[in-house]
């Protein structure tokens, strides 16, 4: 690891009980979350079996011929999931689309869900495509995978919780119901030549609370660090998990934690696959600064706004779509002004 990337934290202690060990990881929590929004996670808990089943699952969706994968694409039945095309997403908004397709799954909805009746952001059923080798194992793998990632959510949740000086239970309410995203993600092998253009996902902050990306051996994951003010990567350590921290995390804390840019370029000259979490809370919910995290004598320097308003406005600025007001990313400045450049 160089000394420039994000740290990796053992997130061990947090199922143990030794005081001065859970002490030193929410220590450890609070400098990353403050410096960098970025850190590797290990002993997490999540078996290495399934990140494997997850990972394979995924690539054999991906080699699925186009026509088939389609017939899932997110845009039918307007729930936003399923399918996502080439170019679907413009992250910084100079090239023609990131070089990358997807897939979302959420939590499986029935659509008499009250949720789903009233159309909150990333509440729906899922499409399960049944041309995969095995049908079944595949819907059986992501519904646990979900399962065991919303789980680590809330475990990381209770733990940044202490770290802003907060009770372990502060964000449980958040928790209920939440915006939890599974995304497949699938990066083609890009020319060596077109490396300072061509993006797998150009530079951005994620929308939500936490995101827990698992990712494979190819790397190419890029993250800003403030300090050096340089594009640092982020070393694929086997078993762990990439976690960073959304706008909404930022907007929370007042921004005393960092939702911090990064971006995807794969110069590997091979197929790269990742798997994001991205989890939201629930869309109902009010975010207002919280009250460890208010400036004394400014106050909050954002107004409230629920989870579903501020996830449909990011969504619309990255997509293009019509639901819902375009809200920039919050670190929009700095983009614009490496593109500049």
């Amino acid at each position: 690891m160089h000394p420039e990337e994000p740290p990796v934290i053992d997130f061990g202690p947090f199922y143990g009980s030794d005081s001065h060990a859970k002490n030193k990881l929410v220590q450890e929590l609070r400098q990353a979350c403050e410096q960098f929004g970025f850190f590797q996670l290990v002993n997490h808990a999540v078996p290495t079996d399934l990140q494997q089943q997850i990972l394979q699952q995924s690539k054999d969706l991906f080699g699925l011929p186009l026509k088939t994968k389609q017939k899932y694409h997110k845009d039918i039945g307007g729930f936003n999931r399923g399918y996502e095309s080439f170019r679907s997403q413009h992250f910084e908004k100079q090239s023609k689309g990131d070089l990358k397709e997807g897939y979302y799954l959420g939590n499986n909805l029935p659509l008499t869900d009250p949720y789903v009746i009233e159309r909150r952001f990333g509440q729906a059923p899922n499409k399960y495509p049944t041309e995969v080798r095995d049908p079944q194992q595949w819907q059986r793998v992501m519904e646990q995978y979900h399962s065991a990632m919303t789980t680590l959510s809330i475990n990381l949740m209770r733990v940044l919780a202490s770290t802003l000086e907060l009770s372990e239970n502060f964000f449980d309410d958040f928790c209920r119901h939440p915006v939890a995203a599974l995304r497949l993600l699938h990066y083609p092998p890009q020319d060596p030549a077109t490396a300072e253009t061509e993006r797998g996902i150009g530079a951005h902050t994620d929308f939500g609370a936490i995101t827990i990306l698992l990712q494979d051996n190819t790397g190419g994951l890029q993250v800003w660090n403030n300090a050096s003010s340089e594009w640092v990567d982020v070393t694929p350590v086997p078993g762990a998990y990439v976690v960073n921290l959304g706008n909404m995390m930022m907007r929370w804390t007042n921004d005393r934690y960092l939702s911090n840019l990064h971006r995807v370029i794969n110069r590997s000259e091979q197929e790269r696959f990742s798997i994001p979490f991205f989890f939201s809370g629930n869309p109902n919910f009010e975010i207002n600064c919280l009250p460890s995290c208010l400036d004394p004598e400014k106050g909050a320097k954002y107004p409230p706004v629920t989870v579903h308003d501020w996830m449909t406005g990011r969504f619309a600025d990255t997509y293009g779509s019509k639901e819902g007001n375009a809200i920039g990313d919050m670190r929009q400045e700095l983009v614009d002004s490496m593109a500049a450049k």
